[in-house]
């Protein structure tokens, strides 16, 4: 691991261009809304800002070569970026998804497209059988997420990918916990990589963008259609603010991962925690696929508690010190989250259950703060909140 983390970022750091104009050894930032022409039509490859930007262009080519694709887009969101993989689907196609899927996601397919006829089938996708049931001949597209958002599972993208091709329809792999430091979805077979960049390529909690990849020029090209077309497009200055976090990105994620094996290991020894959720345990479900394709396991760790209960959960999140109560993941400080009740409450209860997000399941995004303190934080809280509540503690004493 340790020689791939040091080909990997010096590569990239590498492959980050100095200004030919002025020899910086930042991307610039165009702050530009146009670009002056030589004579109608006649520019230097930049017209108006919304159809291509050359900071934003930068990034763009930045992130198709960290995964290994041919083509890089850049949008205002993860769901912007989303919204123009749906628009090459039209009406009576169907999307076979991950069943624990990002809520945000969910809604978009609900709420969005399913008025327009398009269908979606969630399934265990960490079962490649359970797509293979589900595939019919109107499935475009694939849609996982792996790991998965919150219980961490892992899906074989190769053998799902060979699942889509034989299906004759398009394999989209949502990177974004993952990212491409530790996994790279276009080379074990995938059609097209989405991220929230928001998150670990961003990796300061301090923008909201979304990135596309996909692995011909050709698919890369209609999409790049929606996205002029529609307008959603990233700004150059957080363009600029992606790039700087993509700098550290290998960096960081070797932080995030060992941390998060230690974080997981000690939730594994508390008598208050029912299950715990990450790859990177050898008891976890799919550890050996998580081994074999990607290059480290991730800083997400979730856990649902014994006493499974909204108020149980409501109570240890709201009591964490180190932690911090927020939406969203991937960040140098630590947070924490109840998905019931944030990240995943445009879902059904009903769905968001029989998908394995339990009441009390409680969502970590580790942070690069020391390991030993955010244990510490976690220990406190376990001690000193009210999670034994009068019934937690009658179930220990008939355990």
């Amino acid at each position: 691991m340790e020689d791939y983390f040091m080909q990997e970022t010096t590569s990239f750091i590498h492959s980050i261009p100095v200004d030919p104009l002025t020899g910086a050894i930042s991307v610039p930032i165009y702050q530009t809304s146009t670009f002056v022409q030589e004579a109608p039509g006649v520019h230097k490859g930049y017209d108006y800002a919304r159809s291509n930007n050359p900071t934003r262009s930068v990034l763009e080519n930045l992130i198709a070569g960290l995964e290994k694709g041919a083509r890089g887009l850049a949008f205002a969101s993860g769901l912007a970026a989303i919204d123009a993989i749906l628009k090459l689907l039209q009406s009576g196609d169907e999307i076979i998804a991950v069943d624990d899927i990002y809520g945000g996601a969910f809604r978009l397919f609900e709420q969005v497209y399913k008025k327009f006829g398009i269908q979606v089938t969630y399934v265990d996708a960490a079962d490649p059988e359970n797509i293979l049931a589900a595939l019919n001949q109107n499935t475009k597209l694939i849609w996982i997420e792996t790991p998965s958002n919150p219980t961490l599972k892992i899906a074989d993208i190769a053998t799902i990918a060979s699942i889509a091709k034989a299906g004759k329809c398009l394999l989209c792999v949502d990177n974004t916990f993952a990212s491409p430091a530790l996994q790279k979805p276009i080379l074990l077979g995938a059609d097209i990589v989405v991220h929230s960049a928001t998150k670990y390529l961003g990796g300061h909690s301090d923008l909201i963008a979304g990135l596309v990849v996909t692995a011909t020029e050709e698919l890369g090209e209609k999409i790049r259609f929606y996205q002029n077309a529609a307008g959603a497009i990233l700004g150059p200055f957080d363009s600029w603010l992606v790039i700087r976090g993509m700098e550290t990105l290998s960096l960081r994620m070797k932080q995030h991962c060992a941390s998060a094996q230690e974080i997981a290991e000690f939730l594994l020894e508390r008598p208050e925690v029912d299950q715990v959720f990450y790859p990177g345990l050898p008891g976890h479900p799919h550890h050996n696929i998580a081994k074999k394709q990607s290059r480290g396991y991730g800083g997400i760790v979730s856990f649902s508690l014994k006493e499974d209960s909204l108020e149980a959960a409501r109570r240890f999140v709201s009591s964490t010190r180190l932690f911090k109560l927020a939406e969203s993941l991937g960040g140098i400080k630590s947070l924490i989250s109840h998905s019931a009740e944030m990240t995943h409450k445009t879902i059904p209860p009903e769905i968001r259950r029989a998908a394995g997000v339990k009441d009390s399941l409680i969502r970590l995004s580790v942070g690069l703060e020391e390991a030993e303190d955010l244990i510490a934080d976690l220990r406190n809280t376990f001690d000193h909140t009210i999670v034994r509540s009068t019934k937690y503690l009658h179930h220990l004493e008939n355990c």
